[in-house]
């Protein structure tokens, strides 16, 4: 295949380039920088920004597939800002497809764009989208996630992917957030009860990148869907959380403190953000903390039925790539 992966600069673009390329596949990135890896695995990397209809359409040109993986990521900043990237950067790539003849487009989501401030627990795709959002990312990758679907024809199949938390070795967002809260000695277990969350393994997703792709070529009944991808395992949110803190060195988190008391010191913060225009993200935000202390756990039947996903990097075992990655970086 003659590939397109927009995003091709993160954490799980890296990793999708180079199952790409070990499978064989002829790969274009689409980045706003340059990225020496890129060099070093010897494939064509576009600088632009998929705000540019211009840009992106070009990119798009005798391409197979495009893997979207672009997004403005976090939960913290101005609504523009996120549906310029997150919104209008979608409608760019689903354009350009269709003007250049792209027959596919694999889109990565979030299992986010549902939550709705309740417990999600075991639910399936059906599930629909909350009436209002907690953060600017979940309402535009909703937005973006809904474009996509609609987007699905028989002159470009598409498909959308959920994960959720996604984790392991060259992360460069949610492990390192965790470790630099964990850093300060300021965080805190919130609430006495405890909650389940699923999470999804690098190597897990890539595989479900790869089988969605396969899937819009010959499985018609994936065209136009959307899937849960997760490790199939749901675990304690603070065993999660700890369990990153302690194979970096750190003590595991024990100190608590109330939800209601949580949720105040995170509207003072976010108010304080606001109101000096602080560009950097508040040490913890009310939405964060609602997905604390939620269950978030689904039911990954159609992936495993439709696509043929199967997790094969158990919860334990990526932990155990992620400690030997943690402790080559201490060296």
């Amino acid at each position: 295949m003659n590939v397109l992966v927009t995003g091709g600069g993160g954490f799980m673009g890296m990793a999708l380039i180079k199952r790409l390329i070990m499978d064989g596949h002829k790969v274009t990135s689409f980045s706003r920088r340059e990225y020496p890896l890129h060099w070093a695995l010897g494939i064509k990397s576009i600088q632009e920004d998929i705000r540019d209809a211009e840009a992106i359409e070009k990119a798009c040109k005798k391409r197979d597939i495009v893997f979207h993986l672009a997004a403005r990521v976090g939960i913290w900043g101005n609504y523009d800002s996120y549906y310029s990237t997150n919104v209008e950067g979608t409608k760019n790539v689903i354009n350009a497809c269709l003007k250049q003849g792209v027959g596919r487009i694999v889109f990565t989501s979030s299992s986010s764009v549902v939550f709705d401030g309740s417990d999600l627990e075991g639910i399936n795709e059906s599930y629909p989208y909350p009436e209002n959002h907690g953060s600017h990312y979940t309402a535009t990758k909703a937005l973006a996630e809904q474009l996509i679907i609609e987007a699905n024809s028989e002159k470009l199949k598409t498909i959308s992917l959920r994960p959720h938390l996604v984790w392991g070795p060259y992360d460069a967002h949610l492990i390192p957030g965790i470790l630099r809260r964990a850093n300060s000695g300021k965080l805190r277990r919130i609430g006495d009860k405890e909650h389940f969350i699923d999470t999804t393994y690098i190597d897990n997703m890539i595989d479900a990148l790869m089988l969605a792709a396969e899937a819009l070529e010959s499985k018609p009944e994936a065209a136009g869907k959307n899937f849960f991808i997760t490790n199939g395992e749901p675990a304690r949110v603070w065993d999660f959380l700890n369990s990153i803190i302690q194979i970096a060195g750190h003590e595991p988190v024990q100190k608590r403190i109330p939800e209601r008391l949580a949720m105040l010191a995170a509207g003072v913060s976010e108010k304080s953000h606001s109101f000096f225009n602080m560009k950097s993200e508040p040490f913890m935000t009310r939405f964060a903390i609602k997905e604390l202390c939620t269950n978030h756990w689904f039911d990954i039947s159609n992936a495993r039925e439709i696509l043929g996903y199967i997790p094969r990097i158990s919860y334990a075992e990526g932990f155990k790539h992620l400690k030997e990655y943690l402790r080559i970086g201490r060296r």
